[in-house]
């Protein structure tokens, strides 16, 4: 069964109503797990939507929190730490780790960081965005990696996108607001999928121009899991 990953990211905006929701939505889909980022200040410090991606961020403060409602639920959880100090914090909590593409992009040159060597000696699940083939990195063949094929383009276009080298990657992370894309990774034997959700286009969530609503998920959930049956 391909594992598909709700990323909720940034786009609850520190509500725990929102949230709650957002995951009953996600489990009831056919989702198997929702995603979260963790970040510090100094990571958004330049941004202009700082206060509000601090409200989103998975922190020592609010992750028993999170945690309890994804107990409550059913569903699994994990997030993206991208500094070294949240994986003390999450460790406790999740079974996986993402590392982002900014990051990943370091392991394909075989430069590992802090925040990288740490989540490594968790020795937990982790998955890699990265635009260019791991092959050749010396952690292609990592037992804990499963690396993610990702454009790091909010939003990218079918255009952006190269699937012609598919097969060295273990699944994909999506930035392309055509469903069409995601379902296509599924055919081309995707592991591991990943989305961005969002509860409502019409609000100004910050990661909305990558996101699927309740009912465009729904539709990619059903035909990569008709992909499945087919396949078998």
């Amino acid at each position: 069964m391909v594992f598909v990953v709700a990323e909720i990211g940034v786009n609850w905006n520190g509500n725990f109503e929102l949230v709650k929701e957002m995951m009953a939505k996600t489990k009831e889909i056919g989702f198997n797990a929702v995603k979260f980022q963790s970040f510090d200040e100094e990571i958004v410090k330049e941004h202009p939507n700082k206060k509000n991606l601090l409200k989103s961020s998975v922190s020592e403060k609010n992750v028993e929190e999170i945690n309890n409602i994804a107990n409550h639920i059913g569903i699994e959880w994990f997030s993206t730490p991208m500094y070294s100090d949240a994986v003390d914090f999450l460790e406790l909590y999740v079974n996986k780790f993402k590392i982002r593409e900014t990051d990943g992009r370091k392991l394909l040159e075989n430069s590992s960081t802090e925040l990288t060597e740490k989540i490594f000696r968790t020795k937990k699940e982790v998955f890699v965005s990265c635009q260019s083939s791991p092959k050749k990195s010396n952690y292609y063949n990592h037992p804990n990696i499963k690396w993610l094929y990702c454009v790091p383009k909010y939003p990218c276009s079918l255009d952006d996108l190269n699937f012609k080298k598919f097969k060295e990657f273990n699944g994909y992370s999506n930035h392309c607001n055509e469903i069409i894309v995601p379902i296509m990774s599924a055919i081309l034997g995707a592991q591991v999928i990943e989305v961005h959700i969002t509860s409502d286009r019409q609000k100004e969530f910050i990661d909305n121009p990558v996101s699927f609503d309740y009912k465009e998920s729904f539709e990619i959930i059903k035909q990569i899991r008709n992909i499945e049956r087919i396949e078998k």
